[in-house]
């Protein structure tokens, strides 16, 4: 892939392209966006760009270096990503040992986010990360000379998921790279990585697409017409993996809908009703049984739910973009329990469940935690 080939971000293409061209190319690079924004296919695209500089331009040698880079088998340019072991790999599940399952998954979900890549992999239900024995990879292949003479490129893709070992691991090749090394790192969440590691890199900030973009998109590669196009970009709010996943209704939440439903009537209609709390506590101990990233997904579901009917409540209705997919969720008739007396605690209780799933709380015990509290924070009085 070329920097042409990304949609969007024209501004940030050029930037890339005569940085490359005019040799001004850092040798440790942050590349931060939300999901969705294109970060790993800017991240390609700019590290074929670098690579092609080795050749003159239309050459035979020039074809087959952007052949190998779209191929993801260029021999200077690596990976490392977030991994697990699963039926296939039951030990050192490091980066290397997944790279044919990762080049399937950027040949099919160009802007996959972690949760499809690790459902990709089978292992949703786990936790992935970048170990030491990773960068022990980094340092290794990094040390040795270029195969065709250019750059060495390192992409770490969800940089965040490195554990504190593989980070410190880094932080002196990082400072002291060997020469024409270029180390990319990419991050959905830059505050999840070392001050030390995010201080020795040049970050670059990847916005959101923009509905034009998306539209765009969704016409040209998939033969959408105009007005569904239209319809998508609003929900996907510049996630163009979200938009993806929204031309397949059915792969989309993965169910979240039904199960936000029978949540937030099980919690509004728990005061004084026994069954009810039961039928949270078995609510809870439904949603623990599945991976931590599903539970972190539905959380984020939830807190977008959310915001739609504060929108709606303060009369913001253009910006709601949510389509009950069954039509037996009415957002309108919720909206009303969602107001300036109780969204901000209903925000800090998800954000903070969210927090401690990610930090390996037990989830039985967040989710029915979560749950009582919403019970009372949806009777809460609206602020006069």
């Amino acid at each position: 892939m070329q920097l042409k080939d990304v949609p969007g971000h024209e501004n940030l293409k050029n930037h890339l392209a005569l940085s490359a061209s005019q040799g001004r190319i850092p040798h440790a690079q942050l590349f931060v966006g939300e999901e969705g924004s294109g970060t790993l296919q800017l991240a390609l695209a700019y590290a074929s760009q670098v690579l092609l500089l080795t050749h003159e331009e239309g050459s035979e040698a020039w074809r087959l270096c952007l052949q190998k880079c779209e191929n993801l088998v260029h021999p200077d340019l690596h990976f490392v990503f977030p991994s697990a072991t699963n039926q296939d790999i039951k030990t050192n599940a490091v980066s290397d040992a997944f790279l044919p399952q990762w080049r399937q998954f950027i040949k099919t979900q160009p802007f996959g986010s972690l949760y499809d890549w690790y459902q990709h992999l089978g292992i949703e239900k786990k936790q992935g990360f970048i170990r030491v024995e990773d960068s022990h990879d980094v340092i290794r292949k990094l040390s040795l000379k270029s195969y065709e003479g250019g750059y060495k490129i390192m992409l770490i893709w969800m940089a965040e998921k490195m554990n504190t070992e593989a980070a410190n691991k880094l932080l002196k090749l990082i400072e002291e790279p060997p020469q024409q090394t270029l180390l990319v790192l990419i991050s959905a969440d830059e505050n999840q990585l070392l001050q030390t590691i995010q201080s020795r890199c040049q970050i670059i900030r990847i916005p959101k697409f923009p509905e034009v973009v998306v539209e765009k998109y969704l016409v040209e590669k998939f033969q959408c017409t105009p007005f569904d196009a239209r319809q998508i970009a609003i929900q996907a709010d510049g996630n163009l993996n979200k938009a993806i996943q929204l031309l397949n209704p059915d792969a989309e939440g993965d169910g979240f809908e039904d199960r936000f439903v029978r949540w937030v009537r099980l919690a509004f209609g728990a005061k004084g009703n026994k069954s009810s709390v039961l039928g949270l506590i078995e609510w809870a101990e439904e949603l623990a049984t599945t991976g931590r990233e599903t539970q972190k997904k539905f959380l984020g579901f939830c807190t977008e739910m959310f915001r739609q009917a504060i929108l709606i409540n303060r009369d913001c209705k253009e910006l709601v973009f949510y389509q009950s997919k069954n039509g037996k969720f009415d957002l309108n008739k919720f909206a009303p329990f969602v107001h300036s007396g109780n969204i901000f605690d209903i925000y800090e209780a998800l954000q903070t469940a969210e927090l401690h799933i990610e930090r390996n709380g037990n989830a039985k015990i967040v989710l029915t935690d979560l749950s009582l509290k919403l019970t009372r924070l949806l009777h809460q009085k609206q602020n006069d």
